[in-house]
């Protein structure tokens, strides 16, 4: 079991720079990182302004102070148009570190929306929405601290004396980024909604080499997701959600409930907890579709403030290394809502 554990963790210090940079970031508390699942998703909120931030940290259990860490924030703002239109801007930047070789990835984009009310009366609406967004990304890596098959001694050991034929030319890049999306929601009145969406990012499939001459594109992401509110009692509620990502050869499936409980409510805004369940399922290293985490979630909604929490317990072929430890997240948001009101209430992102 040592020996088996050694062994994923060189594993994940190598292929985590390998394989990764073909993926993207993913929470587990995706509704919570709205602008990080679809740019349509801009300015699409019940208040004016929205402050985000969410971190996520993984595979502590196995590489300790080298695990994988993800933190995102976020601004955007609606802008009326009309009578029931909305403009939405925004800005988002990222930053992720991978593995013993600091692989990392930062990101920073520009977001816009345009929200079309297509139906509807004063506290209902069936809206369409389009987004699109553009950014530039930094990815790097130490590769003094890479590992290679070649330097294993071949009695389990490693040692990093050993020759490994490897160069590289660059350690750090930088490559432009460019993603657009569709969202429709509809809000049947104050306590119930649903809405789908989908994005395509990565437009323009950008190269993704440390080697000069070599061409490695970034695949194409394609993002399906879909949720709602719906309220089964005076105080209770039910918050579904799913979220798909196809790129290139991966995959990932996120899908679940949240059981709301509300505690008050002033206006547009709530004072409600949330307990939630949730299961992920992913291709991995032989292409078969399998579970890969159990998700734990919980959130706080008071007024313009929001809290989440969410574990994974991992629950893939990986779980003899990671003790079936798998990653913990913490989201924020905050909503600054401002006098006017137009009577719809978005989805509660």
């Amino acid at each position: 079991m040592k020996s088996l554990k050694h062994l994923l963790i060189i594993f994940f210090a190598v292929m985590g720079t390998a394989t990764l940079t073909a993926q993207d970031i993913h929470f587990s508390q995706f509704y919570s990182s709205p602008l990080n699942l679809n740019p349509a998703l801009t300015g699409v909120m019940n208040c004016n302004v929205r402050l985000s931030g969410n971190y996520r940290n993984q595979w502590a259990s196995v590489l300790k102070a080298n695990a994988f860490s993800t933190y995102s924030v976020s601004y955007d703002q609606r802008i009326p148009v009309g009578r029931s239109d909305f403009f939405g801007v925004g800005g988002t930047f990222w930053g992720d570190k991978a593995g013993e070789s600091n692989f990392a990835t930062l990101q920073g984009r520009l977001s816009l929306s345009y929200s079309k009310k297509m139906s509807g009366g004063r506290k209902s609406g069936n809206y369409l929405v389009v987004g699109a967004d553009a950014g530039a990304s930094q990815r790097s890596i130490d590769f003094l601290n890479l590992r290679y098959g070649s330097q294993h001694d071949g009695e389990g050991g490693f040692d990093p004396n050993l020759p490994t034929n490897e160069t590289f030319d660059n350690d750090n890049f930088i490559f432009a980024d460019i993603s657009a999306g569709l969202l429709w929601f509809s809000v049947f009145d104050e306590d119930n909604n649903f809405y789908i969406g989908g994005a395509f990012s990565h437009l323009n499939r950008a190269n993704q080499s440390f080697q000069q001459d070599d061409f490695e594109e970034l695949y194409s992401k394609f993002t399906i997701h879909a949720g709602g509110e719906f309220l089964v009692s005076d105080r209770v509620g039910l918050v579904p959600g799913v979220v798909t990502f196809f790129q290139g050869p991966s995959f990932q499936l996120n899908a679940g409930t949240s059981l709301k409980f509300l505690l008050g409510k002033s206006k547009r805004l709530q004072q409600a907890f949330q307990i939630g369940a949730w299961y992920r399922i992913a291709n991995h290293f032989n292409d078969a579709i399998t579970s890969d985490a159990f998700i734990l979630s919980t959130k706080f909604d008071y007024e313009q403030f929001s809290i989440g929490f969410s574990y994974d317990v991992n629950v893939s072929s990986l779980r003899p290394a990671s003790n079936s430890n798998g990653a913990f997240e913490f989201a924020m948001t905050y909503k600054i809502c401002g006098p006017e009101v137009r009577n719809v209430y978005c989805p509660n992102f």
